[in-house]
């Protein structure tokens, strides 16, 4: 029977176009030549570079499970609040400061909390899954508000120290060691979960978002899989929680809750969910339209956010990426 699940995972290969392991491709390296670009010759923008890069890591998290796997969320920033706390609450009220051991201890915790909710979770369907990811990340912030000693509470943790990166690269004021950092675990991640989609996980994954009673029948264990995914997918996103505390030094509830969960699937949605570099797109237009906005329109700027999530819906089907594929489409037609 296994074989059969085997043969199935290929068929469904074929049908969505995907290969196990593809070789790279020249403009995928793209993201990342512009980061170097941008760290020589615009250093006023490294702090909000490496809030950017930050949140494509959070974001490339997301779109593993809701994306490519189907699974239902908006609770997601349980795990990225998790591994922000973690990190925070081991640097300034323990002491411990080495970055690296930080962001693995963070993503553990966030994998086990992955981990020991899907297994409830993933067992739902629909509207109960829906809601029951909203609770727990609604748990989490009531947890972090009333854990004052630990978390701070409504104030919000500070006097997080963290020690130089290797030894040799201090977190400075003009974001420098934070941007290459952050620009580094982005760039790990991201090859990490490219492997990740195009192995043979990978696509028995979108054949379980496709027709998952299918993929049962044909003996692909799905909830064993789906918990996989929904756990490592936790892992990678308190590990961007984790590199949001070291960068900033702090950390405040507004990790948790369903704001930050909302604003990430507005992420998604704008560059293409189910669409890899979709989470490239979507955090970068977001964070800097949101960051010219408050700046010009202080009490209004979540107006031009919407109306650009509107655009994107509307005109714009599969977001922006989407929308360079119909371009792209169009002009070959006339071609």
């Amino acid at each position: 029977m296994a074989a059969h699940g085997f043969v199935w995972e290929a068929r469904m290969s074929q049908l969505i176009g995907f290969q196990a392991n593809p070789k790279l491709r020249y403009a995928e390296f793209m993201p990342w030549v512009i980061a170097l670009l941008v760290y020589f010759f615009l250093p006023e923008y490294l702090s909000l570079g490496a809030r950017v890069w930050t949140y494509i890591l959070f974001a490339l998290s997301l779109d593993l499970i809701v994306g490519y796997s189907g699974i239902i969320t908006l609770g997601h920033s349980a795990f990225f609040g998790v591994g922000a706390y973690v990190c925070g609450i081991l640097a300034a009220k323990y002491g411990i400061s080495d970055p690296m051991f930080l962001l693995v201890v963070s993503g553990l915790a966030a994998g086990l909390l992955g981990l020991l909710t899907g297994a409830v979770i993933l067992r739902t369907k629909k509207l109960t899954q829906l809601m029951l990811t909203l609770a727990i990340a609604a748990l989490c912030l009531e947890v972090a508000n009333k854990a004052t000693s630990l978390t701070g509470g409504a104030d919000g943790l500070s006097g997080v120290s963290i020690a130089p990166v290797l030894g040799m690269f201090r977190f400075d004021l003009y974001g420098k060691t934070a941007y290459l950092w952050s620009l580094s675990l982005a760039f790990i991640g991201w090859w990490v979960i490219r492997r990740v989609i195009y192995s043979p996980l990978g696509v028995s994954m979108i054949g379980i978002r496709e027709n998952s009673s299918r993929m049962q029948a044909v003996g692909v264990n799905v909830y064993a899989r789906q918990l996989k995914v929904y756990t490592f997918a936790a892992l990678v996103a308190g590990v961007a929680g984790a590199m949001l505390t070291q960068t900033n030094q702090f950390v405040g509830l507004s990790v948790l809750g369903f704001e930050p969960s909302g604003e990430l699937l507005v992420m998604l949605i704008l560059g293409g969910v189910g669409r890899i570099y979709g989470a490239f797109i979507g955090p970068f237009i977001f964070i800097i339209a949101q960051d010219y906005l408050a700046k010009q329109f202080p009490e209004y700027w979540n107006f031009g956010i919407g109306v650009l999530l509107i655009f994107v819906v509307l005109y714009a089907r599969g977001g922006i990426l989407g929308l360079m594929d119909q371009i792209q489409s169009h002009f070959a037609k006339k071609h």
